[in-house]
Formats: structure tokens, sequence, C-alpha cells
């Protein structure tokens, strides 16, 4: 039986698809190994979203090539968006990828492996589909207490910096009651959570269903408890779907809801089609309707035209809004998008560093006092594992705050009560009650 191994990188939705090739492979009686040193074949699911994953990807490619020393029958294949934007470039008989293929081809992959074995010749499918959901695959989650759960594929907002258009095609979204019977089986392997994925999740439309619909349809399966979704956009956060969050139990109180830039003629380059004060009024009003709300979100700095002005307009939402915390990055363009084709990567490297650090530091700052709120309070706690620190156990809360405390006798995946009595700016330190 052949052994397959796969590494994967970037986002959430490359980990669910993942194990979607996982669960392909496993139904043609492939076998799966940890080891990239025990495997026949080696898959890198990937990211195009930033350069720091290119980088790494293609190291990872040159370390794999010197494998090929001692195990010359290795079969290498680059997954996902980097292997849907780079195509050409993957396929050069220099770089020694033997297999390319897209986020919407991975059915393919056996005929793909077995061309490669038959032939000796390079083998590739990318194409972008219409209708390719993968409903009819359910792949399992294995050692996690949270399971992903893609409710739709693509994205048709064309932010003027982002890729996924062009490597994960258009929209569309999976049939609820299909969503519904992927959750079952996850609740009866003894899952506890759920995170519904989709670029756009509050665009998710299927019949006359909207995405809080979907929420409430999954939110009655027995055994699940927390229900987590990502990611929204700002443009369209419907009342609807705020009221679902605020009053159904299993929804959790965390909404990670992306900025990317405080300054309106900088998200209107972006193609965000929102504004700053926009924005803030969103922020606000998901605060007054979700009580102990934990706001999360995403920021670049850097991008093409930015003024030192237009980066304190940045630093300003994020005091007024005081997130929770925050995933902070300098603008890298991206090949094929329209940034790229449009506008210049003119800030000097040296001013996106100096952004980045004020940014890091004022958001630093903002979540060690939100933290601090917590000092004294209860929480209800999803046990993940063992914590870094020996003789510690690390779970997250409700809002998707790590809490740490002493090891109980907790097991991964058990709910245990924590009171918190230290804070730093990522974590939440307690101890077990009850």
């Amino acid at each position: 039986m052949k052994k397959v191994y796969i590494e994967t990188y970037g986002c959430q939705m490359n980990e669910y698809d993942s194990e979607i090739v996982k669960t392909i492979l496993e139904k043609e009686h492939y076998a799966f190994t940890d080891s990239p040193r025990e495997a026949q074949i080696i898959f890198l699911n990937t990211c195009s979203v930033r350069e720091n994953a290119h980088q790494k990807v293609h190291q990872r490619i040159n370390e794999i090539k010197q494998l090929r020393r001692t195990n010359k029958g290795i079969i290498l294949g680059v997954l996902g968006c980097m292997a849907q934007n780079l195509r050409q470039e993957l396929l050069e008989d220099k770089v020694g990828v033997d297999i390319v293929a897209g986020p919407d081809t991975y059915k393919k992959l056996p005929t793909l492996i077995e061309h490669v074995e038959a032939t000796g010749e390079k083998d590739y499918a990318l194409t972008l589909s219409e209708y390719e959901t993968y409903s009819d695959i359910f792949p399992r989650a294995e050692g996690s207490v949270n399971a992903w759960v893609a409710v739709m594929r693509g994205c048709d907002n064309f932010c003027s910096f982002c890729v996924v258009p062009y490597t994960r095609g258009r929209e569309r979204s999976r049939d609820p009651y299909n969503v519904l019977e992927e959750v079952k089986q996850l609740a009866g392997q003894g899952l506890k959570q759920i995170t519904l994925l989709g670029q756009n999740v509050n665009s998710y439309k299927y019949a006359e269903y909207d995405f809080a619909d979907l929420i409430e349809i999954v939110s009655e399966v027995d055994g699940i408890r927390r229900i987590r979704f990502t990611s929204p956009h700002p443009k369209d956060f419907p009342a609807k779907l705020i009221d679902v969050v605020a009053n159904n139990p299993k929804a959790c109180k965390h909404i990670h809801l992306p900025l990317q830039a405080g300054n309106s003629r900088v998200l209107d380059m972006m193609n965000r089609t929102y504004s700053k004060e926009e924005f803030l009024q969103l922020a606000e009003h998901l605060r007054e309707r979700i009580p102990h709300l934990v706001l999360t979100t995403d920021v670049i700095v850097g991008f093409p035209t930015e003024t030192e002005e237009e980066f304190q307009d940045t630093l300003d939402v994020m005091r007024k809004v005081e997130f929770d915390s925050a995933f902070m990055f300098k603008y890298s363009e991206r090949q094929h998008t329209i940034a790229s084709r449009k506008y210049p990567d003119d800030v000097p490297e040296e001013e996106k560093t100096s952004r980045i650090t004020r940014l890091v530091e004022l958001q630093r700052k903002i979540s060690y006092k939100r933290n601090q709120q917590h000092l004294g309070q209860t929480f209800e706690v999803l046990v993940e594992g063992p914590a870094k620190k020996k003789g510690q156990m690390a779970g997250r809360n409700d809002g998707n705050k790590i809490v740490v405390f002493p090891d109980n006798g907790a097991k991964a995946g058990d709910f245990v009560q924590v009171k918190i009595n230290e804070v730093t700016a990522n974590t939440l330190i307690g101890e077990g009650i009850g």
C-alpha cells in the first residue's frame, strides 16, 4: 500500500481541503504517514495569500528534492492556491514537481498519480469549477477538538490585493442539509465544536436559505455545543445574522471582522466597498447587540500609495474599536491580482516595517487591556490539550481566547470551568474550579 504525506500551508480552508484529499485517496486504498521519509507520494497544499508562504513552499520543494537522492521514486505534488496561481513556474523541469492540482480538481488526484507512475511524465489538473463543492465527501476530523466545515467555496469580492477569486473561482454554496449531514457525522465522531468556513460566509445563499438559516439548522445537531464561523465581510453583515449570533446559545460570541485598512481612500483602492466610518458604525453596532462580544480582525499596512497620515487612520480605528486581537501583515504583491496590475508596490520596505512595528505594539497594549477585564471571571473552556508549559493544559473559551490552567486530569475535548487570575496580551491564565 503506497504511503502519502501531506503538508498544509495557509488558511483553515486549506486544512479542510487536506482532509478532503485524505478522504479521496483513502477510498483508493492509499495510506498516510506523518513522515515524508516514509512516503512514496508527497503533497504540499499551498497558499498564495502571503509572500512568506511562497518562500516556505519553494524552500520545502528543494528540501524534498534532496530526499530523492535516497528515494528516487518519490512523487512530489503541489496542491492548492499556489498551484493554481503559479502553474507554469511549478511545471518547469528544474523545479522538480510531478503533479500540480488546483483546489477544484482533487477528485482527479488518483488518476494523476497513476499517470505519473505509469509514464514518468508530469501531470496537472487546474480547471476552476462553477459547481464543485465536494458535497459528496465528508472528511473526518482527526486529532482535533474542532472540525472545519466548508459551507461554500470561491469568492466574488475581488479585493484588489487578493488572489483568491483567481485561485478558488466564483462563489458557490452547499445545500444546507448536505452541510447538516456532515455536521451530524462529526458529532457522531464525538466532535463538540465546528467552524463553518467560507471566503465570505455572509454571502452564503442556497435557494431560500442564507447563512443565518444555516447556523440555526446545524445548531439543532445533538452533541454540537459550539458553532464558530470565518470569515464574514463587513460590507454585507445582515441584521438577521447578528440576531442569530446574539440569541443562539451555540453560536460563539466571537466575530472575526477583517478591517484591512482604516483609511477610506485606501479601502476604496482595495475594493473593500465600505468606508472607515461605515466600519466603525458596524463594529459599534455589533458590540451593542452582542454583549461580551470578542472582535478580532486582519490588517494590511503599506498598501500601494498609503501615506503616513492614512496609516494613522488605521491606528485610529484600532484605538476606537479595541479589537481583542489582530492578524497584521505588511503588504506583499501577489501575481495576477488587480493591485499588481494597477498599483506599483511603492511604499518602501523600511516604512512598511516601521508601520507594522507600531501597529503590533498598539494592538499588544489593547489586547492586554481587554484581557485584564477578564480577571476574576469564570469561563467554560474547551480543552485542546497540553500547554507549552509542563503541567499545564490549554483550551479556548467561547470568545476563542486561549486559556491556560493547571493539569487537573481533563482531556482534549472536555469542557471545564476556569477562573481567570492572571492575563497576558495573548493568554488568559487561571485555575480549574468545580
